[in-house]
């Protein structure tokens, strides 16, 4: 689409031709993966009710005592994961009742307690669409449930909790189901504005388990709606960051739904943005579970990547997307993108994948891609690295798949990934997360090709990962590693919330960099002994103390997946789970993370990209305003550069400032979008404490290896510093 008002750069006639070309052709793919969706999709497809409904109608009754109530059980199942809550109960109370009415001995009593716990679900769910759906407000679905979110209709609450009590006291019910219906039970509870007390004693959470650590601890307030960010869907991806140019962060989000295109809003610059989507050219651009930005071709403004098809196996052999930054359209004021995907040589093999992330790996000043997809069993569908080509003869942008030449071509379920500099030697390593495996960590020899060190740094756990990323977190100018645990069950939380230890398999590990290259575990050292069953995830420095917090959507696709998001709390290289204090843990299944200070008020906000995997879970995303209460400085830093890539992505920037006790103290970034699942600006935000001023600042360039100084810049606001060449 070429659009003769917008502010775009030159571009080759060969080049416009491929783009145009490959901007309807991916359109095309993805109204074919929409076509597909009944039929490949469990999750978004009618496949199972058909399929379901088919079964119950061809079985005659009472032929099998027990099998025609466990085939309208299934039909209200895959009803309800469709989206048909009323619809499902009805069958399910149906079966339900039919089954208690057999006598004792002809009852299958774990078909009855499945079919009560999926009836149980179906109420909760019913109790979430009539109210938390019907009627958002900032308050809806934040844990401990209260005021606001008290519900008004309380059949679908007050029906679950009743059958919760009933089942937990059914003695074929084992322990860790039992204390995941006391847990429910809770919550049910909870939303009809009833105290624990209404529930059996051995059911109630402890009193202390629901207060603040830390009543003075900032909270903060879910704003979305009023901002005009409240999409409503399931799970996607997420960047927010600078599009168009003007200074504030935009946001682009995407839903992994295959009927719903990607969205643009552009930030107003006075704490609201505008929907542009349409305008930005992303109509039919559709579907996506994970996004990250970038300024592939050095032009100045950034582009997004976009990945397809994860979860699905064989069935995700969707396209990935990356689109072109065109600039600005004067008559709307959208920035317009152009999916190029196949005009830049990204479009060969279609693979499942969720994680991808930008960097300059050869260090030749531009930046490349590597894609993690999602090999299971028989399929195999190998990593890529995709490296930037530049501009060839003809004036187009390219990209080359040296995955097996860098011997990075590998095959595992890979969710999580991360490139960082861990030894010093200025070009980027890539750490791996895998589902069912050890992780994998490839130091990049400065050759083009990678070497497996993971047994040597001793960093393969948890060997059921998701979100993992490289960071500084207790500033000694060394890159750390976080690696998630996903191997939590939502019973964990309560057995939490109780007191009670949390199991080694289920805490993520954090690799502390020894300054040597090596790396030591020191997770249970720092205090991150929580269960979380993280997703999306991102971390930044929200209280403005100078080291990096982590914000955790969690929760898995299923129905009881009931679980409050994670805030934690970086203080001093300890950690602290402030959920309850921030009020920021949503029970909503929560994706992409972004830490961005959207209203340039010198504190970051936070946005997370809600809802659930299948059609009937669907949520409101949700964007968090800081309330700023710390009082701390700060200082935002943008980088542009030269012989580096143009926005200084990879580089280590170290800002100096006095301590309390007029001692110098270091806080380190390395300039990326943070965590795996969800993108931070590429403008890093450094919180300074008390400090009133800055010593220097200092930006390590790896393309050069050169380090460029600032000296006593001003505190309290945004700077641009260039390369020097």
């Amino acid at each position: 689409m070429v659009v003769s008002s917008c502010e775009r750069p030159a571009i080759s006639e060969a080049y416009a031709t491929a783009s145009e070309a490959s901007h309807e052709r991916m359109r095309l793919e993805l109204t074919e993966v929409s076509r597909r969706v009944n039929s490949e999709n469990p999750f978004l497809g009618n496949k199972k009710w058909l399929e379901a409904e088919q079964a119950f109608a061809a079985f005659p009754a009472r032929t099998d005592p027990g099998y025609r109530e466990k085939l309208l059980g299934e039909l209200g199942w895959a009803k309800l994961i469709y989206g048909s809550e009323n619809e499902a109960i009805s069958d399910l109370e149906e079966a339900r009742s039919m089954l208690k009415s057999f006598p004792p001995q002809v009852r299958d009593p774990f078909e009855l307690t499945k079919i009560e716990e999926s009836l149980a679900l179906a109420y909760l769910r019913l109790a979430e669409t009539e109210n938390c759906c019907a009627k958002p407000n900032p308050e809806s679905c934040i844990f401990p449930l209260q005021g606001k979110a008290i519900h008004d209709e309380i059949l679908g609450a007050d029906k679950a909790a009743e059958l919760l009590v009933e089942m937990a006291s059914n003695p074929v019910i084992g322990g860790a189901k039992r204390d995941q219906f006391h847990w429910l039970a809770n919550i049910a509870q909870m939303a009809l504005g009833r105290s624990s007390d209404a529930l059996p004693k051995e059911m109630r959470l402890p009193e202390k388990s629901l207060e603040k650590k830390d009543p003075g601890f900032p909270a903060f307030k879910n704003i979305a709606a009023k901002a005009g960010v409240d999409t409503f869907g399931l799970s996607g991806g997420a960047v927010m960051d600078d599009f168009d140019g003007d200074g504030f962060f935009d946001l682009v989000v995407s839903q992994w739904d295959s009927a719903k295109s990607t969205d643009y809003f552009r930030n107003r610059g006075d704490g609201t943005f505008e929907k542009l989507s349409q305008e930005a050219n992303l109509s039919g651009i559709r579907g996506g579970l994970n996004m990250k930005q970038a300024d592939f071709d050095s032009d100045g403004d950034l582009d997004v990547y976009i990945m397809r098809g994860a979860w699905l196996g064989k069935n995700g052999q969707h396209p990935n997307s990356l689109l072109r930054n065109d600039g600005v359209d004067r008559k709307t004021g959208a920035v317009i993108f152009t999916d190029v995907t196949f005009a830049v040589g990204l479009g060969r093999g279609f693979f499942p994948s969720q994680i991808a992330e930008w960097a300059d790996f050869d260090l030749d000043g531009d930046l490349d891609l590597f894609v993690g997809n999602e090999t299971r069993d028989e399929n195999h569908f190998p990593c890529q690295l995709f490296r930037n080509d530049g501009l060839n003869d003809d004036g187009v942008y390219r990209f080359s798949n040296v995955a097996e030449a860098a011997g990075v071509d590998l095959l595992g379920y890979i969710k999580g990934m991360s490139w960082g500099d861990f030894d010093g030697d200025r070009y980027p390593d890539l750490f791996l997360s895998f589902i069912d495996e050890p992780n994998q960590l490839f130091r990049n020899q400065g050759d083009g090709t990678f070497i497996d060190v993971t047994s040597d740094k001793g960093v393969q756990e948890p060997e059921r990962s998701f979100p993992a990323w490289f960071w500084d977190f207790n500033n000694d100018g060394h890159l750390d590693l976080f690696a998630s645990a996903y191997n939590g069950i939502p019973v964990e939380v309560i057995q939490n919330l109780r007191g009670e230890t949390t199991p080694p398999e289920s805490r993520a590990r954090l690799y502390k960099n020894d300054g040597k290259g090596g790396f030591d575990e020191v997770g249970e050292q720092v205090g991150l002994t929580m269960p979380m069953l993280p997703m999306g995830s991102n971390f930044g420095d929200a209280m403005n103390d100078g080291f990096p917090d982590m914000y955790l959507g969690t929760g898995n696709p299923s129905y009881d997946s009931i679980v409050p998001n994670i805030f934690i709390s970086n203080e001093q290289g300890k950690f602290i789970d402030r959920t309850l204090s921030t009020r920021l843990g949503h029970l909503q299944k929560g994706h992409a993370v972004s830490f961005a200070d959207f209203d340039r008020d010198g504190d970051l906000d936070i946005f997370e990209q809600m809802g659930g995997a299948y059609r009937g879970d669907p949520f409101y995303d949700a964007l968090y305003e800081n309330p700023g209460e710390t009082g701390n400085n700060w200082v935002s830093i943008r980088l542009k550069g030269v012989k580096s890539n143009s926005y200084g992505v990879g580089a280590k920037v170290r800002v100096v400032v006095p301590d309390e006790n007029g001692r110098e103290r270091s806080i380190y970034q390395w300039m990326n979008s943070g965590g795996s699942f969800g993108a931070n600006p590429l403008e890093l935000h450094f919180g300074l404490a008390e400090a009133e001023k800055i010593v220097q600042i200092e930006v390590f360039w790896p393309v050069t290896g050169k380090t460029q100084i600032l000296t006593s810049p001003k505190i309290n606001r945004r700077l641009v510093i260039e390369e020097q060449s």
